[in-house]
């Protein structure tokens, strides 16, 4: 019942399905940014089917069936890991969400949930890539390639370095989110992302 990459402490067996009389909440969050996109309900049935084929299904407590989201609209949660809480019951899903979450268009069922800001100008960077519209300066610099975007990040290493010692503290925050950004489109011209980047200190951090 494992996907590849479930929390490896998510344990189905210890998991107490009594206490909702047979089922368990379950957060849904986006796994590239953490937003929180919805909240439903799985039996065990619905579980094993999330976890088999890896999309989220849910227990219809409405229509009394399993329901896979997205099942009409296209708009599917691909399952990334699965993890309960302190209690055993309750559920969170880490998940990449295949167009907008809510029946509304709108990316979460909760209108303001917070994402990681980083990780949604990781995605427009991503965004600016593909499309490569006339008008951005993003577009612009992913046409010089990887050399120029390169040294526009050694370019804005030096100033962030030059703020730090001989500028004020909004100078060397201006500096610092210039760095940043250069940075996110320099692993997207390397076809690479911002959540991986921030994988490997996680790994080295050991969480």
């Amino acid at each position: 019942m494992a996907t590849d990459n479930q929390s490896s402490s998510f344990d189905p067996a210890r998991l107490d399905w009594e206490k909702g009389e047979g089922l368990l909440p379950v957060v849904v969050q986006d796994a590239a940014n953490l937003r929180v996109l919805m909240l439903g309900y799985m039996n065990r049935e619905a579980l094993e089917a999330t976890l088999t084929d890896r999309r989220v299904t849910f227990f219809s407590r409405s229509k009394q069936r399993l329901w896979t989201k997205g099942e009409r609209s296209g708009h599917v949660l691909d399952v990334v890991s699965v993890e309960a809480d302190c209690d055993n019951d309750t559920l969170l899903v880490l998940a990449h969400p295949r167009g907008p979450t809510c029946h509304l268009q709108r990316a979460s069922c909760f209108p303001s949930a917070p994402a990681a800001f980083l990780s949604e100008l990781d995605a427009l960077v991503a965004q600016r890539e593909r499309e490569r519209p006339a008008d951005s300066y993003t577009t612009r610099l992913f046409e010089a390639g990887v050399r120029r975007i390169a040294q526009k990040v050694g370019e804005e290493g030096v100033e962030t370095a030059l703020a730090a010692v001989a500028q004020d503290e909004a100078a060397l925050l201006g500096e610092s989110a210039d760095l940043l950004y250069h940075l996110i489109v320099l692993l997207r011209s390397r076809g690479l992302s911002f959540a991986e980047a921030v994988g490997v200190l996680r790994e080295r951090h050991g969480a």
